[in-house]
């Protein structure tokens, strides 16, 4: 009887994890993925120890794999809505495919973009902002900006927080224009993210999906829980 109650009991867990990789791979296929935020290069907007979740029935792709490992045995992409600019972002690190990146798009395909003293420029016309008040933190307080980009799509205004280590005081770039196909994204600490301006465009085929919403949020320092993120929508 013990034997036979053993075996029922493998049987009932193997079920169980059958049941919750099925469910698992559902969600991550059709619906959403996890991830969490490891570095400060989207401060404010995003903090070390977000964990978010990334609409990939906007614009990235549906794949079925294993859960939590990155193996994928299909792979379909999808397009139900374009790439703006102002969204978040998270897509394989052109430099290493196997890493996955966060950032903002700030010009589409054929569009041109420059900075100078640390204002972007997008086909000629600067990105207007205004002083927001400060970022703090521990041993950090940083001066805060609200900037505000136009749709493509939708020829409506869209407002985001970004924040500047150095005023006035960041290395220019470009002019340059972005290839058909690709997408220049840049983070919201602006004086301390490595993107677009270091490495390149983002391939359209890399894009995974959109950021849009922290469901967990801890401060690894103290540690203690950031309660007041947890459902955040991010902007």
């Amino acid at each position: 009887m013990d034997e036979l109650k053993d075996t029922k009991t493998i049987k009932d867990a193997v079920k169980t994890i059958i049941f919750i990789v099925l469910v698992v791979s559902f969600i991550r296929v059709f619906f959403a993925q996890a991830f969490n935020i490891p570095s400060g290069s989207m401060k404010p907007t995003l903090l070390i120890g977000d964990f978010i979740l990334v609409n990939k029935l906007v614009y990235g792709d549906w794949s079925i794999g294993i859960p939590f490992t990155g193996i994928d045995f299909y792979r379909y992409k999808n397009r139900l809505a374009k790439p703006d600019r102002g969204d978040i972002i998270v897509f394989k690190y052109p430099e290493n495919p196997k890493i996955d990146f966060i950032k903002r798009i700030i010009a589409l395909p054929g569009d041109t973009v420059e900075v100078k003293n640390d204002i972007v420029y997008v086909n000629g016309k600067a990105l207007l902002r205004k002083p927001d008040g400060y970022y703090t933190a521990p041993n950090e307080k940083v001066k805060k900006y609200i900037e505000c980009t136009t749709r493509k799509y939708t020829g409506k205004e869209y407002c985001y927080t970004v924040m500047e280590l150095y005023d006035g005081e960041g290395k220019d770039f470009g002019p340059v224009k972005v290839p058909e196909g690709h997408y220049f994204v840049m983070g919201d600490n602006r004086d301390n993210s490595r993107d677009s301006r270091f490495w390149g465009f983002v391939p359209d085929d890399y894009l995974i999906g959109q950021a849009f919403v922290i469901y967990f949020s801890i401060d690894l320092k103290s540690p203690a829980i950031r309660f007041n993120r947890i459902g955040k929508v991010i902007q």
